[in-house]
């Protein structure tokens, strides 16, 4: 974990009511797709926490929805302002658990935590398949982005207004993809069914209300089949058999 000032360079909506917030700073303390950074805003007791998209030497960016007061000050803040982050907290996603091929299935903005996890493998030359579920097209985030880099896309929305009609888990069942390895990061209940759903090996990124986002708190401990596990130290990611919905 790395504590730093971090400038921001952009502050972009990018969907319905969703931002895409590029910072530069130091990213040394990001290893690993997954992980997260801890963000302060004055005049907010608790910093929000948030999935680090893609990072670089010198910069990162975050992708966020206003769903508060918290988030409806981020986006206003304009490039050339400074913010104070944690950066680097979490465990993040395992790559080299998927030997050949791997199914990626996201909801929502849970397309911006494996967004790195699916550029790091095809760059081992590893097969994905990514399908993406949102409630409607105007929510939907990053799937060109998701195209561009040679990601097999296949899309779902609630109301049929983008790819097919349904669920992700409908979406998968349609495409019925061959993989050795999944990845799953999105709203719990979709998650629990993608999980339910497939058999093999896989590994899901939780999400819990955080307190200090560094494991200090236990605020957002949860269970798991090796016992109560915090899920900003000893998660956010877990193997699909640890989980206990």
């Amino acid at each position: 974990m790395e504590k730093a000032l971090y400038t921001i360079l952009s502050n972009e909506l990018i969907a319905d009511k969703t931002y895409r917030m590029r910072l530069q700073g130091p990213t040394g303390a990001l290893k690993r797709a997954g992980q997260f950074v801890d963000v302060a805003i004055d005049g907010f007791f608790l910093r929000r926490p948030l999935a680090a998209q893609e990072w670089d030497p010198e910069s990162l960016a975050v992708i966020y929805k206003v769903v508060g007061q918290g988030t409806e000050v981020m986006s206003a803040m304009q490039p050339g302002q400074v913010l104070e982050l944690l950066c680097g907290l979490g465990n993040g996603f395992d790559a080299g658990a998927c030997r050949q091929s791997a199914l990626i299935a996201c909801g929502g903005l849970g397309a911006s935590p494996v967004f790195s996890l699916a550029k790091e493998l095809i760059a081992q030359g590893k097969k994905v398949c990514v399908v993406m579920g949102f409630n409607t097209d105007a929510d939907a985030v990053l799937v060109d982005d998701f195209k561009a880099m040679g990601a097999d896309v296949h899309l779902a929305t609630l109301d049929g207004s983008l790819g097919i009609k349904g669920f992700v888990t409908d979406a998968i069942k349609a495409v019925q993809p061959e993989f050795d390895y999944f990845y799953t990061c999105g709203p719990a209940p979709m998650m629990k069914a993608v999980c339910a759903s497939l058999e093999g090996p896989g590994e899901a990124s939780l999400e819990e209300r955080m307190g200090c986002g560094c494991g200090i708190c236990y605020g957002c401990t949860c269970h798991t089949a090796s016992g109560p596990r915090r899920v900003c130290a000893d998660g956010p990611v877990f193997k699909k058999e640890d989980i206990i919905w």
